[in-house]
């Protein structure tokens, strides 16, 4: 696990804090605890790495309040709210508000490790899947203009002869438009270069 994945544990009773960082760390897990929401908000959360788990009722901020600052904020890290019992309508509430998983008291100390190894895993695939489409922007931003018509034509699925034709160009300039887009795209193949626009287009 790199060493920048924390697990933040968030919780007003020190038992419970105690209790989950010490089974976390048992996991080879990094914990770092807070008594509160609002102490673990001091810190820059755009750069905070790795999952929260809070509880959903404290005092001052609650655990859905938390979640919906870190929302607001533009946070992308996974948030796991612990519920007592009766509150699964809280629960419910909270994953309506983009949670990741809850967690009932009293735990289950193999459900706890597995609900936040699967935030983890989450988030470095999310992390994973926003440098490629940088990467991949970056790339798209490298091609001219009739570079980048070329391209939508492509995506479209035209053939050459039609791109030719809406650009008032050669199919033999096509394909060298072609080849440069590519080039430059570092695509192996048309699918693959389909697949690579796709990632960054907006839904």
């Amino acid at each position: 696990m790199p060493e920048t994945d924390f697990v933040h544990v968030i919780d007003d009773d020190e038992a419970v804090r105690d209790s989950l960082s010490f089974l976390l760390r048992t996991a080879n897990l990094n914990v770092v605890s807070y008594p509160s929401a609002t102490q673990f908000l001091e810190q820059p959360v755009r750069e905070i790495a790795g999952c929260v788990i809070t509880d959903v009722r404290m005092p001052d901020m609650s655990g859905l309040d938390l979640l919906r600052r870190l929302r607001a904020m533009s946070s992308a890290i996974p948030v796991i709210v612990m519920t007592g019992h009766g509150d699964i309508q809280l629960a419910v509430e909270a994953m309506k508000a983009g949670a990741v998983d809850f967690l009932e008291k009293p735990f289950d100390d193999e459900r706890v490790i597995q609900a936040v190894r699967s935030a983890l895993e989450a988030r470095r695939a999310e992390s994973e899947r926003l440098g490629q489409r940088h990467e991949i922007e970056e790339r798209l931003d490298s091609l001219s203009q009739r570079e980048r018509q070329v391209l939508d034509g492509l995506v479209a699925g035209l053939p050459n002869k039609i791109i030719a034709h809406d650009l008032g160009i050669s199919p033999r300039t096509v394909e060298v438009y072609r080849a440069n887009v590519m080039t430059k795209m570092q695509a192996g193949s048309l699918s693959e270069l389909i697949r690579m626009v796709l990632l960054v287009q907006p839904a």
